[in-house]
């Protein structure tokens, strides 16, 4: 265990235990309690003092026992909807990938693209996108890395080695992997859980639904501009590969897709409920318009698509379903619970006061709109680099509701980029898995990523400012 940890550990309850017995009160006597525990989860989630999802239980102790809310009232918030959507979401990526449907789908993408250079590494881009909008960013990264490094192979072992312009080629090709699956995830309620969060957050707080269909009008354009954004500082500015060339990667990725052979039954079957459930999300609100009494939500909906991965079997004589309850050991149970402990501290932080007291203050303060608009959006970004995402939206989330409150505005239109800013993390190995994974190659040094980050932290804030100002206000 390392110091910061160690420290951490120790850090949180100290401070915990200090701020609730203040001489004197800063909110109020239930909200200073919110705060304290709000600092103790904070600081273990910085930390890694303990399992994110570990810290995400503490307002399920805390609240009762603190008398902030009871803890019926706390537990609802860990078997919230938008719980059980992100779970179907996460069934539906486990069949998938098991029976490597995932796999087939990034290779023919790759393979449709092109096999010249820098149409490899946009075919790369594309299908770690496609994949990331349905699956984990970290899984659709696992799929491609050995893709990658395959492709990268042949460089090194040409005639003339391993040059700067292979060199270029191979950063291009892995930090556009961790770019496009950290952008991809955008697009979809799914494809990320900071975006699940603030859903949670709007449906149980403020009673506002955002629709599948309704997020991907903004998370689609935002994710695609990101990633083509990417694709042109990778190739064209900061790595370019001029006069590289090469023809065997086209054998590689056939290569790849031969040892998948053919589509087998259970991949087809997977693909029809894929789609289907696709198709229901995207069409709820006209289907709902067709059939009134039907009341189909994109929870029910994903459960049906999980329910059904179990249900429907395969090959009835021997017993074989589709997937089993076994398969679900891999199953990202933690992220489940980690949505469940942020909003019980957004409930928290609502009932104790702390809401309506930044709103109160923001209101009467002169800050401008755009401004504070502009600092959210940067702070969310870049804090994001040092913790977790889905950690940072579950505690800043309920607040930059508040500040919204307070501006006067709509607070959709202050929450939607702040949140999206959540996964614009490009600029650290620390700050996503996909960025960690593809550190981890070899092929890339921590100031390159660094260098190409920065600029992409910082298009990435001024898409999500202009989104905030003319995009959103049309929408909503």
């Amino acid at each position: 265990m390392n110091l910061s940890r160690k420290l951490g550990l120790f850090l949180g309850p100290i401070l915990f235990f200090i701020f609730c017995n203040l001489p004197i009160v800063i909110v109020s006597e239930k909200g200073d309690m919110v705060i304290a525990i709000a600092l103790w989860m904070v600081i273990w989630w910085i930390t890694e003092a303990v399992s994110i999802s570990v810290t995400a239980l503490l307002p399920l102790i805390l609240f009762p026992l603190l008398d902030i809310l009871p803890i019926a009232d706390v537990g609802a918030n860990y078997g919230s909807p938008i719980v059980f959507l992100f779970f179907g979401g996460f069934v539906m990526a486990l069949a998938l990938e098991k029976v490597n449907l995932h796999k087939r789908i990034a290779l023919n993408i790759i393979k449709i693209t092109g096999t010249t250079p820098n149409k490899v590494v946009l075919g790369f881009m594309i299908a770690t996108a496609s994949l990331s909008m349905w699956i984990s960013n970290t899984a659709s990264t696992v799929v491609m890395l050995p893709i990658a490094i395959s492709v990268i192979g042949l460089l090194i072992d040409d005639a003339d080695g391993f040059t700067k312009n292979d060199r270029n080629f191979a950063l291009s090709v892995m930090l556009g992997i961790a770019f496009s699956a950290n952008a991809g995830g955008i697009a979809t309620v799914i494809g990320t859980p900071p975006n699940s969060v603030m859903i949670g957050l709007l449906e149980n707080e403020y009673n506002i639904e955002i629709s599948f269909l309704k997020w991907m009008v903004i998370g689609v354009p935002f994710s695609i501009i990101m990633i083509a954004i990417s694709y042109l500082v990778l190739v064209k500015w900061m790595f370019p590969n001029k006069q590289l060339k090469f023809t065997t990667s086209k054998d590689v990725i056939q290569t790849e897709l031969q040892k998948l052979g053919p589509m087998s039954g259970k991949e087809k079957m997977v693909l029809i409920i894929f789609s289907v459930t696709v198709f229901l999300w995207i069409f709820r609100t006209l289907i709902n318009k067709l059939l009134p009494d039907l009341g189909l939500s994109d929870t029910i909906i994903s459960m049906l698509a999980a329910v059904s991965l179990f249900a429907i079997p395969y090959n009835l004589k021997k017993g074989d379903f589709l997937i089993t309850w076994g398969d679900t050991r891999k199953l990202a149970w933690g992220i489940l619970i980690l949505f469940g402990g942020g909003l019980a501290l957004a409930k928290g932080m609502s009932v104790s006061g702390i809401v309506d007291l930044v709103a109160n203050t923001i209101a009467t303060s002169e800050i401008s709109i755009l401004f504070t608009a502009i600092l959210l959006i940067f702070l969310m970004l870049f804090m994001t680099e040092l913790m977790s995402n889905v950690a940072l939206v579950a505690v800043l989330a309920p607040v930059v509701a508040g500040i919204a409150m307070g501006l006067g505005i709509p607070i959709l239109y202050l929450l939607i980029p702040v949140t999206m800013a959540s996964s614009c993390a490009f600029m650290l190995p620390m700050a996503t898995p996909p960025n960690a994974i593809v550190f981890a190659s070899g092929y890339i040094k921590v100031h390159q990523m660094a260098k190409a980050g920065i600029i992409l932290n910082l298009i990435a804030v001024a898409i999500l400012v202009v989104m905030f100002q003319y995009v959103l206000p049309i929408l909503f």
